[in-house]
Formats: structure tokens, C-alpha cells, sequence
């Protein structure tokens, strides 16, 4: 009997392309980038446990407030005219995070309508720090819809008005002087207010968010 060797062949071996090695090390040093990323931002939280600032107004006075019944511009001939005053209240509760205020826009409102708006300038609240600002709002010649029109004599025949204040602002976080985080913050308080002569803040509530 004859036998038959069979030879086994091996298959040949390929050499690792370099673009797949380079592919390789890219995504090892992308994975040790996100790791200590992470590590750096739960280092930083635990450290500095930083809160949100806070606007609030604790103080409002409603100078004057009267339609102009002369009016041609609307359909029942009146237009809004206004003096509002309020002291706004921007409080950084942290204690280890000062924090910068740039862009600031403070709006009034009267129901859905705009009807005063202002800016405010820059400026930096320390750590543990609350801001004092008196913002002045006068309204003139404002047009309203039928129904806010309707609204407002009643809550001044009731002598209790009820306006929204709303501000936009530009903040940022400084967590020592390498460290540092910017975000916009919301700030929205309803405040409810004596007829003049007095003018008399009755009650407030005010919200603020990212």
C-alpha cells in the first residue's frame, strides 16, 4: 500500500496595517482623554459643589399707572403709561465659586405684552455674595390687546397689579483662575403691587434656571 502525505499549509501571515495601528492608538488616547475628563469634572464638583445663582427682587414700587384715554392708536383709545421701580437681588450661594455677570437684559411685562426693557452692567459677586441693583422701568405709550386693557382696570380698581419681570443673563463660574464655566441663566419673577400713591410690593415669586 502506498501512503499519501498530505502537507498542511499554513496561512500566510499579514502584517497590521499601519492606518489600523494609528486608528488603534487614536481611540486608546480618545478613552484616556473622556476617563481623566470625567475624573477632572467629579474632582471639581465634589471640591467646589457648585449652585446656581440667584435672581430675586425683594423690593418693587409702582410710582404711577394710568391708560391715556386720548389715545387714536388703539381701538378703545387707551395706551398704557407706567413708573416701576425694583430692587433686583443677584446672590452666588456658593463659597468657593466667584461668579461673573456679562450679558444682562431685564425685561417688564404686562400679561403676555412687553412693555419696558433694560440692560445692566457687567459686574462680578464674590464668593458668598449678593448684588443690590435698582432698575427703573418707564412705560410710555404702550399698546395692549382688549383683554389685557380690561385686566388692568380691574387690578387697578382692586388696587393690587400684577407684573412679570424677566432677565437673561450671560454668566460664568470661576472655579480658581484656570478653571472656568460659562452658561446663559433665566431668571422670571412675578410680583404684585399696591396702586399708587404708595405702590407697595404685596407678594413675590421668582424662579431661576438654566
Amino acid at each position: 500500500m502506498h501512503s499519501h502525505r498530505h502537507d498542511l499549509k499554513l496561512p500566510n501571515q499579514r502584517r497590521t496595517k499601519p492606518t489600523t495601528w494609528f486608528i488603534a492608538f487614536f481611540c486608546a488616547v480618545l478613552w484616556v482623554m473622556i476617563i481623566l475628563g470625567g475624573l477632572i469634572v467629579l474632582i471639581v464638583y465634589l471640591v467646589f459643589r457648585p449652585k446656581n445663582p440667584r435672581f430675586d427682587i425683594p423690593n418693587a414700587t409702582l410710582n404711577a399707572i394710568y391708560l391715556d384715554t386720548n389715545a387714536q392708536l388703539t381701538s378703545d383709545g387707551s395706551l398704557l403709561n407706567s413708573d416701576v421701580t425694583i430692587l433686583t437681588n443677584f446672590t452666588n450661594p456658593n463659597q468657593k465659586v466667584k461668579i461673573d455677570y456679562s450679558y444682562m437684559v431685564i425685561e417688564l411685562y404686562y400679561m403676555n405684552t412687553l412693555i419696558a426693557t433694560t440692560s445692566v452692567n457687567p459686574f462680578s459677586a464674590g464668593k458668598a455674595e449678593s448684588k443690590l441693583l435698582g432698575i427703573h422701568f418707564v412705560t410710555s405709550q404702550v399698546k395692549l390687546s382688549s383683554d389685557e386693557i380690561q385686566q388692568i382696570r380691574k387690578e387697578v380698581g382692586n388696587n393690587t397689579v400684577k407684573f412679570d419681570v424677566q432677565g437673561k443673563f450671560r454668566t460664568r463660574s470661576n472655579f480658581g483662575s484656570l478653571i472656568r464655566y460659562s452658561y446663559w441663566l433665566h431668571g422670571r419673577c412675578t410680583i404684585v403691587l399696591a396702586g399708587p400713591p404708595y405702590g407697595t410690593l404685596i407678594s413675590h415669586k421668582c424662579i431661576t434656571k438654566r
